[in-house]
């Protein structure tokens, strides 16, 4: 905590993919403290993915522990943010408050043939018109069908009128309240169960994807009162201010906050969203349209484009594959050679996400050479990044939302070679802040909002953004267009 002040302080809980944290904020924006835990991962089979929820919820619990007690108790926490990956389902015992199964990561591609079945029946049009989203296993809704037809549990704990389906920010505020059971509307329009112009979760929308109605949350806003810490947990009784999915947080703590502006996480995956203000966005390039936020009730909804494997990539490369010792030696490797070699690498580890959505494609990579060695393979890893990138860009400019620069964040967007290399692939300026975790920012700053410290996001914005740097491009044309050929050669393998 910052000597010599009173001041107090804003609490983050920022539950990913593959680790969950707390971070402590003051109101200026200045982080002052974190703490980290990593979260297994679960991989029963080809194309599935699970988290122990049980592990979620003591992981985040330790790590909150950890900052309150930094903080110097929970008397000098002003409020509590709280984002999350979106899409993970987990089922629980209202009575309990215990898991049934273990949750089901949005990674997870096992009810890609229900997707198919649906699209086969005509459906993706009407529920892309009414909730923004594509048919894919990506989203939540069926995979709340999938737990209900194949968890007994589950199925039980929902004949008996007892069963919770929720995404992870719901799953951790019922934990920390004791029974507060509630989404917010940018995690629940991830769901594929809310229209974009609906208040509440839809009864036909959850008949078709056969999902319990009244196993759902209720929809609330952003930034507003949603229930105190049980006293035992922290220490004392904390206020919940803030709610929203990793991405809608990310953008706001990047301050997009005026239609047009666009920023780009680079995390496990890859996610654009670019604000559209108040009017719900419409695609016809297979982009999705979703809830930026909420706030009294008046929605300002984004324009997204999802790309399921990035900062995972580089991952696989150490772990799977054993070609790096660190994620931070792709950068070394990019610079030590003067280009890929030919060599391309299309990450479709988890499928192809937007604008392609081929839930079935396999990863490639091609051109490859006995002058091939790990620097090549690492630059083409980062190289991925971009045209991956620049996909998503030539289908925003098709749907009239072409961007004139480019915000990026994330732990990926840290690498130097790779901030300019999307510049120069995208020819349009990139910007970076400073402090590249604007997943938390974004979820102070909705705190702030609902404690009452800042009258809007605006002035949250103008207190708590830091300095930037800005990557212009730098990158012959010719060149350009022989990466891009060579991307879209790879892509067609895929």
């Amino acid at each position: 905590m910052p000597e010599g002040t009173d001041e107090k302080l804003l609490l983050v809980l920022d539950e990913g993919t593959t680790s969950t944290r707390a971070m402590l904020f003051a109101a200026d924006g200045t982080p002052v403290g974190s703490c980290s835990q990593p979260l297994t991962q679960a991989y029963p089979a080809p194309g599935r993915v699970e988290h122990d929820p049980r592990e979620i919820w003591h992981r985040t619990l330790a790590c909150a522990r950890e900052m309150v007690e930094k903080a110097g108790g929970a008397g000098r926490i002003a409020a509590i943010g709280v984002t999350n990956q979106r899409e993970t389902v987990v089922a629980w015992d209202t009575a309990t408050g215990e898991p049934l199964a273990n949750a089901l990561v949005w990674q997870d591609r096992r009810t890609a043939d229900f997707c198919e079945t649906l699209r086969h029946k005509g459906y993706e049009d009407e529920v892309q018109a009414r909730t923004g989203l594509v048919l894919d296993p990506y989203f939540s809704g069926t995979k709340m069908r999938w737990l209900v037809e194949n968890e007994p549990a589950v199925a039980e704990a929902a004949s008996a009128g007892r069963l919770a389906l929720g995404t992870v920010e719901s799953w951790l505020v019922f934990k920390l309240t004791g029974g507060e059971f509630l989404s917010d509307a940018s995690n629940a329009s991830r769901t594929m169960l809310l229209p974009l112009d609906g208040a509440s979760f839809d009864q036909g929308l959850c008949d078709l994807f056969d999902v319990p109605h009244r196993a759902l949350a209720q929809v609330v806003d952003n930034a507003g009162e949603f229930g105190t810490t049980l006293p035992e947990l922290l220490g004392g009784r904390i206020a919940i201010t803030g709610l929203a999915g990793d991405q809608q947080s990310a953008t706001v703590g990047q301050g997009c906050l005026l239609p047009g502006q666009t920023k780009a996480t680079y995390g496990t995956g890859a996610f654009v969203l670019s604000n559209k203000g108040h009017a719900i966005p419409k695609s016809s390039h297979r982009l999705l349209g979703t809830v930026l936020f909420q706030l009294a009730g008046k929605r300002t909804y984004a324009l997204e484009g999802s790309v399921f494997v990035a900062g995972s990539l580089v991952q696989w490369l150490r772990d799977s594959l054993g070609l790096l010792g660190t994620a931070a030696e792709t950068e070394t490797l990019a610079r030590s050679i003067e280009d890929s070699g030919g060599v391309v690498i299309v990450p479709a580890l988890s499928g192809l996400g937007a604008p392609h959505w081929q839930p079935e494609a396999r990863g490639v990579i091609a051109g490859l050479s006995f002058a091939t060695g790990r620097a090549q393979i690492a630059r083409a890893a980062l190289e991925a990044m971009a045209h991956q990138t620049d996909d998503l860009a030539r289908a925003f400019a098709a749907d009239g939302a072409g961007w004139t620069s480019l915000k990026i964040d994330g732990g990926m967007s840290a690498n130097d070679w790779m901030a300019q290399d999307i510049a120069n692939v995208l020819d349009i300026p990139v910007e970076r802040p400073d402090f590249v975790e604007t997943t938390a920012l974004g979820a102070a700053m909705l705190a702030g909002v609902g404690a009452g410290l800042y009258p809007g996001l605006e002035d949250a914005a103008a207190a708590m953004r830091g300095s930037v740097r800005q990557f212009m491009p730098d990158m012959a044309d010719d060149v350009r267009s022989s990466r891009a050929a060579g991307w879209r050669n790879a892509v067609s393998a895929a």
